[in-house]
């Protein structure tokens, strides 16, 4: 089996890039997916039973997708073909599957690896589908974007998708060792500036190899310190696509961070967001909802602290602006909750969907004129500020075929709303006893 340096055309001893030269020359050598190769892993039941099917392997960059799909064609005895969906058209599978079909002729059969398979349109995705079910090819494909966005329904139904994850500190550690071993020399670093190397990778194990051949190659007789570790490397751009998945998991996590009272966890998705790039105007507008939505009249100011916080960074901009995003999240991290309006204008949406075009009871009808007055529209009416004291007339405002009274607002026994509810108590006590009188 090559490698991509003797497949160049290369000799073995032209210079490599330190992560090649590192690559795993089997399954048990990959680090950081043992969730996948471990015996009774996924792809350890596979190869166990002597049966390989196609597979989309999902993860982000530098997590060895390549590297296991190449091992995984050496250890089933498959022809390994790649290809780049960046670079490939259809004149190029074509070419592709027809080797293939040849191969399969002598009794050899192929892998085929796509990298970036998530990049074909749904049509050159669909023209894979007979070549994997005639057994042509195995097909192995890898993409760091969500399948169930960006690959076609029955393309996934052939395929099972495993999702590899990004490299932990232990992993990332373990290739440090292996950099050392190979190139017989220390990286130099001190112990808090070797944490500070592999948070810099932020999980990808080629990224922190490059940045390792980068330390080696250095002469220094003092240890690395972090501060002097920053002026030599630069650090990974964060993982985030303002209009991918990624995009949406990070918005779920402050969102919900916010509704689970975690002010800090709040702070941190929020600066993550704003890190990758985000448009603040964006986050202002799921602040406001945050606060309709999971605040509520628990505190009625949160409302209007959010759209102070928009005004004040639209007036600012960034990054002073930011600081009201900031305020408001954790302003509404620390209100209490209450999601009553948003559950009651549910159900009313409902109640009003079901009940279709009845018509509101004559006494509270608008009545401009004579005919109308004439037919009872308005008559009885009892004007609520001159009801007494309470200013509660207790007078019935639903549908008069509508029996059963609803109740769909509920409010908590939090902040305002403990108030609110004290008060609908007494108003549907009054209620109750005027509709008896009646």
């Amino acid at each position: 089996m090559t490698n991509l340096f003797e497949a160049a055309g290369m000799e073995k001893g032209a210079p490599r890039p330190l992560a090649d030269a590192l690559r795993p020359q089997s399954l048990s050598e990959v680090v950081g997916q043992d969730h996948l190769l471990a015996e009774g892993a996924p792809l350890g039941r596979m190869l166990a039973g002597g049966r390989l099917g196609s597979i989309i392997l999902w993860g982000p960059p530098g997590t060895g997708k390549t590297t296991i799909a190449r091992l995984l064609a050496q250890h089933a005895g498959l022809e390994f073909e790649a290809i780049s969906a960046v670079f490939s058209g259809v004149a190029d599978l074509r070419k592709v599957f027809e080797k293939a079909r040849q191969r399969r002729q002598a009794g050899v059969g192929t892998l085929l690896f796509v990298d970036e398979i998530h990049r074909f349109n749904r049509a050159q995705q669909d023209g894979f589908l007979p070549f994997v079910e005639e057994g042509i090819v195995t097909l192995v494909g890898a993409t760091t974007e969500n399948p169930s966005f960006e690959l076609n329904a029955a393309l996934l139904s052939r395929a099972q998708v495993l999702v590899l994850k990004r490299l932990d500190d232990e992993a990332l550690e373990s290739l440090l060792r292996r950099a050392e071993a190979y190139s017989k020399a220390s990286l130099n670093l001190t112990e808090d500036a070797r944490g500070a190397l592999r948070a810099m990778a932020d999980g990808d194990g080629r990224y922190l190899l490059n940045m390792a051949e980068e330390l080696l190659a250095l002469d220094r007789a003092e240890p690395v310190d972090v501060k002097a570790l920053a002026g030599l490397l630069q650090r990974r751009a964060p993982s985030y696509d303002k209009d991918r998945e990624e995009h949406y998991n990070l918005i779920s996590a402050l969102h919900k961070s916010v509704r689970g009272s975690d002010p800090d966890a709040a702070l941190y998705w929020l600066a993550r967001m704003l890190n990758g790039g985000e448009d603040p105007l964006f986050l202002a507008r799921r602040i406001v909802r945050m606060a309709a939505e999971d605040i509520g009249l628990a505190d009625p100011a949160a409302l209007g602290l959010t759209i102070a916080a928009k005004d004040t960074y639209d007036f600012l901009g960034s990054p002073e602006g930011e600081l009201a995003l900031a305020e408001a999240v954790v302003y509404l991290a620390t209100a209490p909750k209450s999601n009553a309006v948003y559950a009651a204008f549910k159900a009313a949406q409902r109640s009003a969907a079901e009940t279709g075009s009845l018509a509101p009871p004559m006494h509270i009808r608008n009545a401009p004129t004579k005919l109308m007055k004439g037919l009872g529209y308005g008559a009885g009416y009892k004007y609520d500020h001159n009801a007494g004291p309470g200013a509660f007339s207790g007078q019935d405002y639903f549908p008069d075929e509508m029996d059963a009274r609803p109740v769909f607002y509920e409010p908590t026994k939090r902040g305002h709303e403990k108030l609110v509810g004290e008060r609908l108590a007494k108003w549907r006590e009054i209620r109750a006893a005027r509709r008896s009188e009646s």
